[in-house]
């Protein structure tokens, strides 16, 4: 007789427990796939999440750098470097800086290697009576801003006034002044065409008159000179942002001073860093997070699994040994007419190959949706990682060795027990 009759007539006259031997070896087979596919889940939904979470925070981030130019762009600004003889207190009483210092200047930070400022602007300005309104008012000439050399181009602040033309602040452009776009006035003799009135800001720029940089250097007697050159410190997550602006300008331009411009931007600053800060402890919150749901589960495997594994083993080899005890006599007579221990032995652990290999197939399946069940949702792209991956083929691959191994001494004192023993009733 085959022995693949053999094995196949073993399988049919004990169906019940060859069935029994499958599910047991799927149990275990389906623990480890099921804990292996939800670990990997859960790696595939942080990573997912992670990226989702990262991607809010630069989209975050980005929205409020353009938020934050807009309305610095509305505040002016913050940063004034003066000439180093420049008396503060006659800077706030006369709200405009009363010496001066080389046009230069600008050029030579402009080209420096200095971080920790943008959007250069030098500027000329004078408080004068403007006899055509009748009442005082901030002269300020600028060329635009000046870009820094080692930088890519960033959108100005404020644009360059062209020659010949003025804009004016919110108080002077009222109907009453007779000052509108369009209409062409004097100021210190020169004819401007105003072009542009701001909105009122509640500031000294209420009354402020911007014309073209060389033509208020002409009137005032400026050649070649600026009062001033304003900045907009970098954001820049620094204990004091302010003293290191002021060391690294005074590096570059000896014999200058700097003074911070208005509460309003700072506190939008501070606001800004502090916005950062927070989406970044969320995301490392995240991840803390995730790191930890994944660390339990992770030991929870670690001893469920084998716990699994080692009771499916012992009740393989129990419905093995029960077997083989209860057809004693169908084994004796096998061995009477012939059959030697080692085809006695095939057949009992050729039934555990096949036994291991159904309940493989079976606890890979069962493992596989189990798992793919009860964890988190994915999206298309990352469920394509749960493929049949290296731990995955290694299960498939030990079923019936799990299944060979459980059965393997039942099988064996069976395959060399003596026939006359066995007939005999002994």
């Amino acid at each position: 007789m085959k022995l693949t009759t053999l094995v196949l007539c073993e399988i049919r006259h004990r169906f019940a427990s060859f069935v029994l031997t499958v599910l047991s070896v799927a149990v275990a087979i389906a623990a480890f796939v099921c804990s292996y596919y939800l670990l990997r889940t859960d790696e595939l939904k942080t990573e997912e999440l992670l990226t989702a979470r990262q991607q809010e925070v630069e989209d975050a981030g980005a929205k409020l750098e353009d938020s934050m130019r807009k309305i610095t762009k509305g505040l002016g600004f913050n940063i004034l470097v003066l000439p180093e003889d420049q008396d503060l207190g006659e800077l706030h009483a006369e709200g405009t800086p009363t010496t001066s210092m080389p046009e230069t200047y600008v050029d030579k930070l402009a080209s420096s290697k200095i971080v920790t400022v943008n959007h250069l602007l030098p500027i000329v300005a004078k408080k004068v009576e403007w006899p055509e309104v009748n009442r005082s008012v901030i002269v300020t000439g600028t060329r635009g801003e000046v870009p820094l050399a080692h930088r890519a181009f960033k959108k100005p602040l404020q644009d360059a006034v062209p020659k010949g033309t003025m804009i004016v602040g919110a108080e002077l452009g009222r109907a009453k002044n007779g000052v509108a776009v369009g209409t062409r006035i004097k100021l210190m003799d020169r004819e401007f065409e105003v072009t542009k009135i701001h909105e009122e800001r509640g500031t000294a720029d209420d009354i402020t008159v911007w014309i073209n940089l060389a033509e208020a250097q002409e009137m005032l007697k400026m050649q070649n000179l600026v009062n001033a050159i304003l900045a907009l410190e970098c954001n820049c997550a620094t204990q004091d942002r302010v003293a290191e602006i002021r060391e690294e300008i005074a590096a570059i331009l000896p014999g200058t001073q700097i003074v911070e411009r208005g509460p309003p931007a700072l506190a939008r600053a501070e606001a800004r860093n502090k916005a950062k800060e927070t989406a970044v402890a969320n995301l490392d919150a995240a991840k803390a997070s995730r790191k930890t749901i994944h660390d339990q589960r992770a030991r929870l495997a670690a001893v469920l699994v084998p716990m699994i594994v080692i009771i499916a083993a012992t009740w393989i080899a129990l419905l093995t040994l029960l077997n083989i005890r209860q057809r004693r006599s169908e084994i004796g007579i096998l061995r009477a007419i012939g059959l030697g221990s080692g085809q006695i032995l095939q057949v009992l652990l050729s039934k555990a190959v096949i036994a291991g290999v159904l309940g493989g197939l079976l606890g890979l399946a069962i493992g596989f949706f189990a798992g793919r069940g009860l964890g988190d949702p994915l999206s298309a792209e990352a469920t394509a990682g749960l493929g049949m991956t290296g731990p995955v083929l290694l299960a498939l691959l030990a079923a019936p060795v799990l299944s060979v191994l459980a059965g393997w001494l039942p099988a064996v004192f069976a395959a060399k027990a003596d026939p006359a023993t066995i007939l005999s009733g002994s």
